[in-house]
């Protein structure tokens, strides 16, 4: 799991239309990780809708957003475009980043099999090291919103 304070795992994943988007793509830049369940859910949309709607606030802290849910480029493709999301979402089909990050929710929804995404949220400065982790067990459970805008302050200095 990461730590407050740990280098964040590097990872690849790829974005709606299915270009490879790298962690290191942001490298001097505070960036927002925010670990959906399943695009298309109650929760998850009002969670992106959120960051969405807070897009000028956080870009005023120099930071870029960054969704990642275990959807297929082509789900999160409609969900942003039906959302009017502009932030990339990211798939992390094989669930390998979520696992390293937050963890994941196996057997979802009462689905043999079926994992997905434990709701989480990272703040990682622009050296590539977490400065605010936050990670829910209950997916129904948004995030803190303002202690992730006082973490990128914190950043600013």
């Amino acid at each position: 799991m990461v730590k407050v304070g740990g280098r964040a795992p590097a990872f690849s994943l790829v974005d709606t239309e299915r270009r490879p988007v790298k962690l290191a793509d942001f490298v001097g830049k505070p960036v927002v990780l925010a670990f959906y369940p399943g695009a298309f859910t109650k929760v998850c949309q009002r969670e992106l809708c959120a960051f969405r709607d807070m897009l000028a606030n956080l870009e005023a802290l120099d930071a870029q957003v960054v969704g990642i849910s275990v959807d297929s480029p082509w789900a999160n493709g409609a969900f942003a475009a039906a959302n009017r999301i502009e932030f990339p979402l990211l798939s992390d089909y094989s669930r390998a980043v979520s696992r390293q990050y937050g963890g994941v929710h196996e057997d979802f929804a009462g689905l043999p099999g079926y994992a997905v995404a434990k709701r989480a949220v990272f703040v990682v400065d622009g050296a590539g090291i977490v400065r605010y982790a936050w990670v829910s067990d209950d997916p129904g459970v948004e995030p803190p919103y303002a202690a992730v805008e006082s973490a990128l302050r914190a950043i600013q200095g």
